[in-house]
């Protein structure tokens, strides 16, 4: 490809919306345009980048002995309806009515649609087991676009489906998959990392997810070095931690606190430390509402509580007003004794003595609080986030905490969907039994974001070679030097004969603008052809170099060559 021939209208300027690295270079590097909250449009250098990404994908997938088809993006609503995520998906997911009044949704994710295909045209126990999968345009209604591509309202997913006869298939296929992404991740140039997950609205029995690390990701990752335990947040099981307590035989007690709302406020006014105190939040869940209790110290994981408490949609902070219906008292006064909904008390809570909390009355408190004396949790559970330094669930050694990028899923799903659709066979006995099933998502267009948050500096994206737009650049210094701009030419024509994907630089502009545009959109290897080309010389640069390197041309295009070769 020739540059005077590309549509590439890169910006000096970062846009004022962009807040993180890959988003505001992404726009500048003229990969994407922004349409509208969350919807990006794919300019030719960006569509490449995709497409690579795509293609690597692809051939992993095929040599783990997946099948890829294509399912339509519009989609009737009976089939999620028949599982029960019509409701699931709540406010996130597109609904709309064609001329007729019936119900369709641009698809969130596929499940239902594939199982219905192996319904359809699967006969016999002999074709398993089997796994589809397509790379195709999702829709969600985000609450909160942001980011550009990382969390955008249409996104390109590749989403597959494993079809297996027994539990033990199931784990075969679901091994197969882990492998393949493995190896897509590592070939994209992605620093990542498996964690184990929450399976959400997809169900199921276990989950991993693949996380590349990023101070800019939206999900927190609990990792040991000392065993190699890794779970998000959602996930991570917490050890409790019991902090000392006021030991004796007392009776609860009111206190006055004026003006006193926050934990911060508490410790200072009481004098105590935040983990003497229980702090008590009013959630609803669904129809209902409910209190759950961490110590003051803690903060609760809404995504356990959901768990625990069996609701079909996120549980919800209470709107103030219902917090003062059921507590009699302003936000920050709530507690567990006397409340009539249930309350949900986090494990280190039970351990607790003679703790503070809330009187359910406007500037008031109690203190010397026990569990089973002054209240009754309806359950006493995991239901904290996990936090720096807390003993991991599996050695016991301290953990550290990292932000990372979602890029990949892995469900096993067992019978959710093969059972609510009714997905069965035919044994070797005439029997009818249910399939069990697998699920593996890749956020395609994540992966691109991930890849620049991680490979980038002060001049613009370090793609890695095998997703770059184009491996090699070719510049010739004076576009009006007949001798540059031919010598320049038959290099370029020279590395795309030996199969690299080259990029001829031949604008009329002035060499730092070509320069700077190589680096900005991240071209991994250069040649610069200059003065010493009638002395057979040109200069040579990898992106990451520091500086050039002068070389023949020979030499040079050889070293194109290896260097494209070895990092793919």
């Amino acid at each position: 490809m020739k540059m005077s021939n590309l549509l590439l209208p890169t910006l000096r300027e970062v846009p004022a919306d962009a807040e993180i690295t890959s988003h505001k270079l992404m726009l500048r590097a003229a990969m994407v345009r922004k349409l509208g909250s969350g919807i990006y449009s794919y300019l030719p250098l960006g569509l490449r980048v995709l497409q690579k990404v795509e293609q690597i994908i692809r051939e992993e997938m095929n040599a783990a002995g997946a099948q890829e088809l294509l399912m339509p993006a519009l989609l009737p609503a009976e089939a999620y309806q028949a599982s029960g995520r019509w409701e699931v998906f709540g406010p996130s997911m597109f609904k709309l009515k064609d001329r007729y009044e019936r119900d369709y949704c641009l698809g969130p994710t596929h499940e239902e649609l594939f199982t219905q295909t192996v319904i359809d045209n699967v006969k016999s126990y002999k074709e398993y087991p089997m796994t589809l999968y397509q790379i195709q345009t999702k829709y969600r209604d985000e609450a909160r676009p942001r980011f550009g591509v990382i969390r955008s309202r249409e996104f390109v997913m590749k989403d597959a489906y494993s079809f297996d006869t027994t539990d033990a298939g199931l784990d075969e296929s679901y091994k197969k998959m882990y492998d393949a992404y493995n190896r897509i991740f590592t070939r994209l140039g992605l620093d990542f990392t498996v964690v184990d997950a929450d399976s959400g609205a997809m169900g199921g029995s276990g989950s991993q997810e693949f996380m590349v690390k990023s101070p800019v990701g939206e999900d927190g990752i609990a990792y040991c070095d000392s065993c190699g335990y890794a779970a998000n947040y959602e996930k991570a099981a917490c050890v409790p931690a019991p902090k000392p307590s006021n030991e004796g035989d007392f009776n609860i007690e009111k206190i006055h606190t004026p003006n006193v709302h926050t934990i911060e406020e508490l410790v200072e006014f009481m004098g105590a430390e935040a983990y003497n105190f229980a702090k008590t939040i009013i959630y609803k869940a669904d129809d209902k509402y409910i209190a759950a209790m961490v110590r003051g110290d803690r903060e609760i994981n809404e995504v356990k509580l959901k768990n625990l408490v069996g609701c079909i949609d996120d549980v919800e902070l209470a709107e103030p007003f219902m917090v003062k219906q059921i507590t009699n008292a302003e936000v920050g006064f709530a507690g567990p004794v006397g409340l009539d909904i249930p309350v949900y008390v986090d494990k280190e809570v039970e351990m607790m003595k003679n703790f503070i909390i809330g009187a359910n009355e406007t500037d008031m408190h109690y203190k010397n609080v026990n569990i089973g004396k002054d209240f009754t949790p309806a359950m006493v559970a995991d239901i904290r986030v996990i936090e720096e330094g807390d003993a991991c669930p599996k050695c016991g050694k301290p953990v550290k905490t990292a932000q990372g990028i979602e890029v990949g899923h892995i469900f096993k799903l067992g019978t959710k969907y093969s059972k609510a659709l009714g997905l069965t066979f035919q044994d070797e006995d005439g029997q009818s039994k249910v399939v069990t099933m697998g699920c593996y998502g890749i956020g395609v267009t994540r992966c691109l974001s991930a890849a620049v948050e991680q490979n980038n500096d002060e001049n613009g994206i370090i793609w890695p070679v095998a997703i770059a737009p184009f491996e090699a650049i070719v510049i010739p210094v004076n576009a009006k030097n007949e001798e540059q701009v031919n010598e320049a030419e038959r290099i370029y024509n020279e590395l795309k004969t030996a199969g690299i994907d080259a990029l001829l630089d031949d604008r009329n502009e002035r060499p730092g603008v070509k320069f700077k545009d190589a680096d900005l959109i991240g071209i991994p290897v250069r040649i610069v052809v200059g003065k010493r080309i009638g002395e057979g010389m040109v200069e040579y640069k990898e992106r990451t170099a520091e500086s050039s390197t002068d070389k023949t041309v020979d030499e040079a295009m050889k070293d194109v060559i290896e260097f494209v070769r070895n990092n793919k």
